[in-house]
């Protein structure tokens, strides 16, 4: 399932959003306090890979909107996806009527109930005329078969093809009809063999035609459900990561122990829970390695994985080639980084690692502590000022890892122009804040002066690195009017 689109509304600054389109990457630029942060809160509500938890209407309703306003029901999240063929077969295979269905959507409101629709599903439908004309030649024929049989078994027989005869007149709810008429047809069948009786191979055939013809109606709704279901079971999980995540260089494993027993974990703590998961170590094992004073397999466990660590990171972080390494001291494990060197190596705690760093190095303990790594492939990333502490070409370099080395949908939001996709200005959107609207959202670049800079600023850097002369930047074809047709502005005070 591909994210195509979605809109949020009644939540924080966003009255509504407006439908807003999602490609593989989608950049959302918009000024600070212009509410892009909460399209991302929102939207990872959805399917949060931590569960799903209620909203709170204190908390997150429009402020200048009354509390009673506000209910479970309450719309908050609007999606809707792109199945692929296999996914489209699945949905067929469990629904018939569902074959034609390319998109589903899922909304949830202020409650943890989520919703499930099938865009395009084909509607119930039966042919009225011919199943009148197979009635017409099954009920005469039933009771031509009476006159055939005993007297005692003529009566039900000719009652069983009157309330045959009457079950199925169609009614406006197919469902109900349905349901009375597998109902009659296999009391009429039932009769006809106590009695004896016979139908021609025709007539029966149009009986055990009529019967599955009502039972696919009589199962639809039940199908119908599981369809749902499983659209919400498909759908991905959200990963959210905001510009500060806390992972501290050096934890003490037995506070770590304590507090999570009394599920009293800090967010420095939950952190490092997480990176012990990707790394493959189990604090409470090594805790228990050391009251045994087990150390050269503490080590051992350890070493392990700190090659595990290095391995991705040397797969991710382009910049230059680094080493994580962990150290235990006790009850302290410590994560120290390096930069590998021909003549030398430069051994730091992670806490003394440039801010840029500790943001991506967060990043990829997040992303695959969250998405348990074996599904990471299908979780969508919502990324908060991604890479706001690295360097300029750094920032580009990420840019580009996004797009080259994840397969993963990412949404994100900036403000710095070497964040903005220049080369498919059709994955820009623009956030823009007034007192009226709230937060709304534009799929083709529309906003106030502050709101383009960073897209003005982009282009002219992308101009100025492939030209000599100043012309106008070139717009893919994909790209939208509005976005090619931006006005230059001056840089804001």
């Amino acid at each position: 399932m591909r994210l195509a689109s979605f809109q949020i509304t009644h939540f924080r600054s966003i009255n509504d959003s407006g439908l807003i389109d999602s490609s593989q990457i989608t950049a959302i630029l918009g000024r600070n306090d212009s509410g892009k942060s909460n399209l991302l809160r929102a939207l990872h509500s959805l399917n949060p890979a931590d569960g799903l938890v209620e909203l709170s209407p204190i908390k997150d309703f429009p402020r200048h909107r009354r509390l009673e306003e506000c209910t479970g029901e309450t719309p908050v999240v609007f999606t809707r996806w792109l199945l692929d063929d296999s996914e489209q077969a699945a949905l067929a295979e469990m629904l018939p009527r569902a074959a034609g269905v390319r998109h589903v959507t899922v909304s949830r409101g202020y409650a943890t109930d989520r919703r499930a629709g099938l865009e395009g599903l084909a509607a119930l439908s039966l042919d009225v005329s011919d199943i009148k004309g197979k009635v017409r030649k099954i009920v005469p024929a039933v009771k031509a078969a009476a006159e055939k049989v005993a007297e005692e078994a003529k009566a039900l027989l000719e009652q069983e093809a009157d309330t045959f005869d009457a079950a199925m007149i169609m009614s406006p709810d197919y469902i109900r009809w349905s349901a009375g008429a597998v109902k009659a047809a296999q009391a009429l069948r039932k009769a006809l063999a106590v009695a004896g009786g016979e139908l021609s191979d025709k007539q029966e055939q149009m009986l055990a035609e009529l019967e599955d013809m009502a039972l696919a109606i009589a199962n639809d709704a039940p199908a119908l459900a599981r369809a749902q279901a499983w659209v919400i079971e498909k759908l991905p999980r959200f990963v959210y990561v905001d510009e500060y995540p806390a992972l501290p260089g050096r934890q003490n494993i037995a506070e770590y122990l304590g507090r999570q027993g009394w599920g009293q974990l800090t967010p420095a703590q939950q952190s490092f829970g997480k990176l012990c998961k990707v790394a493959g170590l189990d604090p409470q094992q090594l805790q228990g390695l050391l009251e045994k004073n087990d150390l050269a397999t503490r080590n051992q466990l350890v070493n392990r994985a700190g090659a595990v660590v290095t391995a991705e990171i040397r797969r991710l972080w382009k910049d230059r080639p680094l080493k994580v390494r962990f150290n235990l001291d006790g009850q302290h494990l410590d994560t120290l980084v390096s930069d590998a060197n021909d003549a030398y190596e430069v051994e730091v705690n992670l806490d003394e690692r440039s801010r840029g760093f500790q943001w991506f190095f967060s990043f990829y303990i997040a992303f695959f502590a969250d998405t348990q790594g074996a599904r990471a492939q299908d979780a969508v990333l919502l990324l908060d000022e991604p890479g706001l502490h690295l360097h300029a070409h750094s920032q580009a370099d990420l840019l580009a890892h996004f797009e080259a080395d994840f397969g993963n949908q990412i949404l994100y939001t900036t403000h710095s122009p070497f964040m903005v996709p220049t080369h498919r200005l059709d994955a820009v959107r623009t956030a823009s804040l007034d007192a009226r609207n709230g937060t709304t959202v534009s799929n083709t670049a529309q906003g106030d002066p502050r709101t383009l800079y960073p897209l003005q600023a982009a282009l002219a850097l992308s101009r100025m690195g492939t030209q000599a002369a100043p012309v106008a930047a070139p717009a893919p074809a994909a790209a939208p009017a509005a976005v090619a047709a931006v006005p230059a502005v001056p840089e804001p005070a």
